[in-house]
């Protein structure tokens, strides 16, 4: 492993022990200047670690950090950081399909099912408290579904070390998606607040780690 690759590993997780202290003790300050600074140096550590970098990728984690910068003001701009996390989840979905060859039918909707009953609960608990934001969250939902699906079938067709780090960055993706929903449209909770941001960070990072191995291997 190279000096620089070791030089942003140790960046990534000192920003991200920081935003997490942030989160839990209420530092705006240091949350607002953090924050972002996760996809940031998740960008430099992938660019440092891959010869050929995949574009795509880059530029998912583009939205997530404009998806994390909104949602830093969450009452003003809590769609537009939905939007771009969308954004995020439909080109994950195009870079891990490229990886899948021929699969059976039968498999993707039982795929795609397991996961659309898992977002059917959710939405059951929250609807109540939707209102107006009732259909970007059923879009949202659909989509990082897909993100599941997509990532489940990848790990079915390659069982490989790099295809379980993006299935599990896609469970993970989604569990934090799930306490944020929970916490923001069903019941408030401290625990969910802290658990948001751990479970955000190793979901990010996990699909980062897939992403650098995957580039590594098709060099």
């Amino acid at each position: 492993m190279g000096s620089k690759r070791i030089f942003f590993y140790i960046l990534f997780f000192l920003v991200s022990i920081i935003e997490i202290y942030a989160v839990i003790y209420n530092k705006n300050e240091l949350d607002f200047i953090f924050k972002p600074l996760i996809t940031s140096t998740l960008v430099a550590l992938y660019l440092v670690s891959v010869t050929k970098p995949n574009f795509w990728y880059v530029s998912a984690l583009f939205f997530s950090f404009w998806g994390d910068v909104l949602l830093l003001f969450p009452e003003d701009f809590f769609v537009l950081g939905l939007l771009s996390f969308l954004i995020t989840h439909v080109i994950y979905i195009k870079i891990i399909s490229g990886f899948i060859k021929k699969i059976k039918l039968g498999t993707k909707m039982f795929s795609f099912l397991a996961f659309l009953i898992y977002f059917s609960a959710i939405i059951f608990l929250i609807q109540n408290n939707l209102k107006e934001l009732f259909f970007p969250v059923i879009m949202y939902g659909i989509v990082i579904s897909l993100f599941g699906t997509t990532a489940l079938l990848n790990y079915i067709n390659n069982k490989t070390t790099e295809s379980l780090w993006l299935f599990i960055g896609a469970l993970i993706f989604i569990l934090s998606d799930t306490i944020l929903a929970l916490h923001k449209f069903y019941s408030p909770q401290p625990i969910f607040l802290n658990s948001i941001m751990i479970t955000y960070i190793v979901a990010q990072f996990y699909i980062c780690k897939g992403m650098i191995s995957k580039g590594n291997l098709e060099v």
